[in-house]
């Protein structure tokens, strides 16, 4: 059907209360939640879902085939969740058989102008993108992340919960949860108190978040490896602490960030 000169494939899903502006284009895959916003020339297509009072900007593509050529047509999706601001020229690709098949985006979400959410990446809830962010395929951001603009980061890096990326910085590995990371080749550079302080986090826990994070990443005796079995060993009361260990546990295709 027609909608103040756009285009809206009958077999769209549409929720209530939906604003759509003159000039897009909505596939017949899609489906949208209530109460949200496309302005004009937004550009939606393949197998996408867009949770509620979410806003999209103009000259938006979202759901398109990914700038993958491994890619062969295959059924895949992209999810977005409640609450997002998706700003101008905002380019989100879909999934791919190779990475799960789907490239998802969590709730409250901020996409800046011109950010890039490539193939069967994972965003996690209350994730800011300044403008001109770029990700590569595969990669994970979790939680309360902040990336700087015109950053780029590479495919299958993640970004741990509560870390910034500085603006102009090149991610070429995985950075730790609550961390500062920037620079081209980006180093770490220490923790996001402010983001930590925001989230309520108290002064306690902070304080013991530090000693870990300086022993983990600032002492020179022994390996990081052996740093981090030395820790750890010791009682953990709290849930920052634990979720770095967690992350610098777990598998991995990336290094880490560490400092120069």
């Amino acid at each position: 059907m027609h909608f103040k000169n756009s285009i809206i494939s009958d077999d769209a899903s549409l929720g209530k209360n939906i604003e759509i502006g003159p000039f897009c284009s909505i596939g017949s895959n899609v489906k949208i939640e209530n109460n949200c916003k496309l302005h004009s020339h937004v550009n939606i297509d393949g197998d996408v879902e867009i949770g509620e009072n979410t806003e999209i900007f103009p000259f938006c593509s979202i759901g398109t085939i990914p700038q993958d050529l491994k890619y062969r047509g295959e059924k895949t999706k992209v999810k977005i969740g409640s609450n997002c601001r998706i700003r101008e020229y905002v380019t989100i690709n879909l999934g791919t058989n190779g990475g799960g098949g789907t490239t998802s985006i969590g709730n409250n979400c901020l996409l800046m102008v011109g950010t890039h959410i490539a193939h069967d990446c994972k965003v996690g809830d209350n994730v800011i993108f300044a403008n001109h962010s770029t990700l590569a395929g595969h990669v994970v951001i979790e939680n309360n992340v902040v990336v700087g603009a015109l950053s780029a980061i590479h495919q299958f890096s993640r970004i741990g919960e509560g870390a910034m990326i500085g603006g102009m910085s090149g991610v070429t590995a995985d950075v730790v949860p609550y961390s500062t990371v920037m620079g081209n080749r980006a180093i770490l550079s220490g923790l996001n108190i402010i983001g930590l302080k925001r989230r309520e986090i108290s002064k306690n826990e902070i304080a013991e978040l530090r000693k870990v994070f300086k022993y983990i990443f600032y002492e020179k005796k022994q390996t990081l490896k052996y740093r981090i079995n030395q820790t750890l060993k010791k009682e953990k009361k709290y849930k920052t602490i634990e979720k770095l260990l967690k992350f610098l546990l777990d598998n991995t295709k990336r290094s880490f960030c560490l400092p120069e």
